[in-house]
């Protein structure tokens, strides 16, 4: 799965909200508009890996992320259920002390690949720099995506460290014009 995704010339991950808010009835329904697309259902899981999995991959999603928190049997749990569909696990590492260790860990596991991920907390705590994540991304050795930070001043840093997505979150839902703040962040890595 993942080398489909690094293999496109321009991917675009669409990211739907998570379970409890909007159920996973939306997967199914930007999967069946979109069917060309990488769906990402972001539902940080903690616990029950392959069952979430399981549903998530059945509802049409094509990556689940799992908490780089959760127990080893949680995501060898859910890299069971992407295997059986086919698909793949994303291991997110907000909230990790030692993001490079636990990324080599959890790709021994079958992880796809990993998430160097600051949430909002984490960007507000002194010392936090956009570049500690690149910097644990490129230590870990492993396929990684970046999350936290990204926005059109940094996204053209994340390539040379290998980060292989980026992901814009705040950048994008904190504007004043969504759609404005998506383009140009389109536009800076295209």
């Amino acid at each position: 799965m993942w080398s489909g995704v690094s293999g496109r010339a321009k991917p675009v991950r669409l990211e739907i909200g998570n379970r409890s808010s909007s159920g996973l009835s939306a997967v199914t329904a930007i999967k069946d508009a979109h069917p060309d697309k990488i769906v990402f259902a972001d539902l940080k899981t903690m616990d029950a890996g392959e069952l979430e999995a399981d549903i998530a991959f059945a509802a049409g999603a094509d990556l689940v992320p799992v908490l780089g928190t959760a127990g080893d049997s949680t995501i060898a749990g859910a890299v069971k259920a992407a295997k059986a569909h086919g698909k793949g696990i994303v291991v997110d590492l907000i909230g990790v002390k030692d993001k490079p260790a636990r990324a080599k860990e959890v790709v021994e596991l079958g992880a796809e690949f990993v998430e160097m991920h600051a949430g909002l907390d984490e960007q507000a705590e002194d010392g936090f720099t956009f570049d500690t994540l690149l910097r644990d991304g490129e230590a870990s050795g492993v396929p990684f995506s970046v999350a936290g930070g990204v926005n059109a001043a940094s996204i053209g840093a994340v390539q040379k460290p290998g980060a292989q997505i980026a992901v814009a979150g705040s950048a994008i839902y904190s504007a004043p014009d969504v759609g404005a703040a998506a383009a140009e962040l389109r536009a800076a890595i295209i």
